[in-house]
């Protein structure tokens, strides 16, 4: 399989090492179309062979096209690649908000698959769903979760309006994170720690939680009853979350977030 991914930027980048070091791909077979000189000459100085400015003919040699750009960037970009493209052609897109229907205008090819990952794929642990055409064989489905896999882990869904709730929810959700621990980080110096020690705290107090839940079967719930002992600590703090409607406000700041995906798709 020979791959193209267009943008060099940062989910670019990442998908370029993360294909090579899972040996999903020769690096051979890897090819990168970047709009910026000068990351074409970055590309190439780390050891990647098939990087180019300009689009041309060795695109039609491609079996997977790998959409890494803003979505914006589309109207100048389609134009210029869409007489290198077959129908033969699966294309991969990871614009937020670019509707499928909206690529098969653009490009002569209907084998499309829509994703959406986010931020942690830099590192190996992401979370990215996705969803395709029915022209997309379920063999295909299978190597380009493969792929995506490479980053973290993946969902496939049949209905591709679900991507605008994995948008809200972890496409978005990093953000909701560093949200709260930016809140407890800050809460614990005015405690007296130092910012280092209060980085510390809350960091390895994420990481320790996110790991404890993922090695057991214990639902979210379970585990706040077994920390929030009658009369304690853990129990003042969520009866203060409680009397905030904290629960609640999370709740609607997911759901704009939702509506911001679905009024960005129009």
């Amino acid at each position: 399989m020979k791959i193209l991914i267009i943008g060099g930027g940062n989910m670019g980048k990442t998908y370029a090492d993360s294909f090579i070091a899972n040996h999903a791909i020769q690096k051979d077979d890897l090819y990168i179309l970047e709009h910026f000189e000068e990351k074409v000459t970055y590309f190439k100085s780390i050891g990647f062979k098939n990087v180019f400015h300009q689009p041309a003919d060795y695109i039609k040699e491609i079996d997977l096209i790998i959409l890494a750009i803003k979505p914006q960037d589309i109207q100048a970009l389609f134009p210029i690649i869409r007489n290198y493209i077959s129908e033969n052609q699966t294309i991969l897109s990871i614009m937020a908000g670019v509707k499928m229907s909206t690529i098969r205008q653009g490009l002569p090819t209907k084998k499309i698959v829509r994703a959406m990952p986010n931020l942690p794929a830099q590192i190996g642990m992401g979370m990215t769903g996705f969803t395709s055409a029915e022209e997309v064989s379920k063999e295909e489905v299978f190597n380009i979760q493969n792929l995506l896999n490479t980053t973290g882990k993946s969902l496939y869904f049949d209905d591709e309006s679900k991507l605008d709730a994995v948008t809200a929810i972890s496409g978005s959700g990093p953000a909701y994170v560093f949200y709260f621990m930016d809140a407890m980080i800050n809460t614990a110096t005015q405690m007296g720690f130092t910012k280092v020690q209060a980085e510390m705290l809350v960091e390895q107090t994420f990481v320790g939680a996110v790991n404890l839940l993922n090695i057991n079967t214990i639902s979210c719930k379970e585990w706040i009853s077994r920390v929030a002992s009658k009369g304690g600590t853990t129990e003042a703090a969520l009866l203060k979350f409680g009397e905030a409607n904290l629960a609640e406000d999370i709740q609607v700041g997911l759901q704009a977030a939702l509506q911001r995906a679905v009024e960005l798709g129009k």
